[in-house]
This record gives structure tokens, C-alpha cells and sequence, in this order.
């Protein structure tokens, strides 16, 4: 856990003393403009926000959302570095897939999700939409890394005729992976936007959408400041425990490359 924490980057004073000018700015702004409906200051969403904190649906309702927009998320990270392994293996493979990841990377978000209404309904909407969008990411830093890859390395390993297992783990992982924390930082952001926007046009039961959805036909600005801010924690929460994974799994590997007898 220490490591965890040690993982987040330190905030510098001048960044905190940026954020206390918007946060002022805001406040300022909300009380120029004094209607609660059109905007809210930061006091107003820190108190509607401890207003939802004790209600159990507040709880069940970003369980629901991260359970559905994290299975999304890594369905579409297994997939991107199998297809990604596949299409620098197999250069036919890339030219096969790239009119489909093209689509993907172009079509907006809400033709997705009007057509996943249609196709698989409400309930699993979030996991579709946040894999359609996060495999593309995935797939084209999978693919760059590997390419990345040292060639005289991969000459010596032929040369020594060094097993593919141990070409995997000490060649083309500590190439790929920077490359995969790099896709991730942002994947991970983009399947939060992309799911809970799905969620606000589906309307699943018991998910964050709804409850931004709700908040905003009746008019409770502060509530739907308040889900804003939860998303934003949330995914960042996310963004940090999975790169701080993927972190751990890059000094491992650096470490059994320093280590390794052969």
C-alpha cells in the first residue's frame, strides 16, 4: 500500500495554488451569476455531496457503473494486446483489421450507443461502449511497442537460439509495456467518459448515468456537480491502481532481466 502511494506523483505548490485560483474563480462566478439551477459553486457540490455519501444508492450506483465500465475496460486490454501480438506477427492481420479500428476510432460514441440499445439493450451497454472505444487505444500502442522492439536483440536471441518464452518476457515485454502505460493513461479516462455517457442515453437501473440523468430533469445542478466530481475521483482512483500494476509488473521485469542467469 506504502508503494501504492508512493506511485502518485507529488503535486508541486504552484499546481495547488492554480487550483485554489479556479476554485475561487469558480465560487466567484457562481455567486455573480446567484441561480443554483444554472451553476453551482464548489461549496454547493461538497455539500450535496455529503448529503449523498451516507445513501446506500449512491454506493450501489458507482459499484454498478465500475463493475460494468472496468470489465469493458479489460475485455478491451486483453483483446488489444492478443490482436496487437497477432497483427505484428502476421502483417496481413494488420491490413485485415485496420479498416475496422479506423471505424472504431471514427464513428461517434452515440451512434454506438443508439445501436447497442438496439442490439443488446440497456444493461450491458456501458461494457459494450467502453470496450469499443478503449480496444483501438489499446491495440495501436500494443502494435507500436512491439515494433519498437530492439533488432539486434531479437538477432542475438535467434542467434542463441533463446526459447520464445523467454524472448516474450525479457525482449518484447519491456518494449511493449511502456508503450501499453502510455495507452492505458488514457484509455483508462476515455472509458469513463465513454461508459457513463452511455449510461446517461441507456438509463440502466443502478448506474451513475441515471443518477446524472435524474439530477439534471430535476433541475439539482448541485447533485449533478457532485456525480461529476465522483466520476472524476473514480477514474482517477482507477487510473492509478491499474498504471501502479503495470508499474510493479515493468520493475519485475527489469529486475528478472538483471537476475536471469542465461
Amino acid at each position: 500500500m506504502n508503494r501504492f502511494f508512493k506511485n502518485i506523483p507529488q503535486v508541486p505548490w504552484y499546481r495547488v495554488a492554480v487550483i485554489a485560483f479556479w476554485l475561487l474563480a469558480w465560487q466567484l462566478l457562481a455567486q455573480l451569476i446567484h441561480n443554483h439551477i444554472v451553476l453551482v459553486g464548489p461549496w454547493e457540490t461538497l455539500e450535496a455531496l455529503g448529503q449523498l455519501i451516507p445513501s446506500s444508492d449512491f454506493w450501489l450506483s458507482i459499484a454498478h457503473s465500475f463493475q460494468k465500465i472496468s470489465l469493458g475496460f479489460l475485455i478491451a486490454f486483453l483483446s488489444g494486446i492478443i490482436l496487437g501480438s497477432g497483427a505484428y506477427r502476421f502483417p496481413w492481420l494488420q491490413e485485415f483489421l485496420e479498416p475496422v479500428m479506423v471505424l472504431m476510432r471514427s464513428i461517434p460514441v452515440a451512434s454506438f450507443v443508439i445501436l447497442a440499445l438496439i442490439w443488446i439493450g440497456s444493461g450491458n451497454l456501458a461494457v459494450l461502449i467502453s470496450f469499443i472505444v478503449v480496444l483501438p487505444m489499446i491495440y495501436v500502442n500494443t502494435l507500436s511497442g512491439l515494433k519498437s522492439t530492439d533488432k539486434k536483440l531479437l538477432e542475438m536471441a535467434a542467434v542463441f537460439r533463446i526459447p520464445l518464452w523467454k524472448k516474450i518476457r525479457f525482449i518484447y515485454l519491456p518494449a511493449l509495456l511502456p508503450f501499453l502505460m502510455n495507452g492505458c493513461r488514457m484509455a483508462l479516462g476515455m472509458s469513463w467518459k465513454s461508459g457513463v455517457a452511455a449510461e446517461v442515453i441507456g438509463l440502466p437501473s443502478v448506474s451513475v448515468g441515471e443518477r446524472l440523468y435524474m439530477s439534471k430533469i430535476y433541475l439539482e445542478t448541485a447533485d449533478l456537480f457532485a456525480w461529476t466530481f465522483t466520476i472524476i475521483i473514480v477514474s482517477t482512483l482507477s487510473e492509478h491502481i491499474f498504471l501502479f500494476l503495470l508499474s510493479r509488473l515493468q520493475r519485475k521485469g527489469k529486475t528478472n532481466h538483471a537476475t536471469d542467469p542465461s
